[in-house]
């Protein structure tokens, strides 16, 4: 009885923290909304030194969204690592907390090598957040915006490199 009360914790932990993967991976995508409105309201951005499309706060966004998803996928992989070495954890929830460490390491490269292969593209940056269903993208538009065809780079690039289809697909355009 005591056994199946660890492995529901366990279960229960491994829960909790892809729920929190999913919550910050959504959060990412509201980003670029976000940055627009900062944009629109700050009346000081015009005396920052800041052009008029915005390329300083969005290369702020750039960095800050690869720094705060690796800092997300670091505290998951460790609560995993703890999961795997510990002693009260049956072999099931072990090797499953292995299987969760080694997915999101393919994740992590998978989407580096993604942003990588963008930026060759000609566009100017790009951050990728790979969930358990879908690929978002946010990407710094080209002049004029993102039209059709560079969608479809982009997603081209994206099933090329994940294997999902183009339906499970988010492309969001940086402000």
């Amino acid at each position: 009885m005591k056994k199946i009360k660890k492995r529901g914790a366990v279960y229960g932990v491994i829960a909790l923290l892809l729920c929190a993967a999913v919550y910050l991976n959504w959060s990412y995508v509201d980003a670029p909304d976000e940055l627009l409105v900062a944009e629109q309201t700050d009346p000081d951005s015009a005396e920052t030194g800041a052009d008029a499309s915005g390329n300083a706060e969005g290369d702020d966004y750039f960095a800050t969204s690869r720094l705060t998803r690796e800092q997300a996928r670091d505290e998951a992989v460790s609560t995993l690592k703890e999961i795997s070495e510990s002693e009260d954890a049956d072999q099931t929830a072990k090797d499953e907390a292995a299987a969760q460490i080694s997915a999101l390491a393919e994740d992590s490269v998978a989407e580096a090598n993604i942003e990588s292969m963008i930026r060759a593209k000609g566009y100017e940056d790009a951050v990728v957040m790979i969930g358990d269903e879908s690929v978002n993208v946010v990407v710094a538009p080209p002049d004029g915006g993102l039209q059709a065809t560079d969608v479809t780079v982009i997603k081209d690039i994206v099933v090329a490199e994940t294997g999902v289809t183009a339906g499970q697909i988010k492309i969001v355009e940086a402000s």
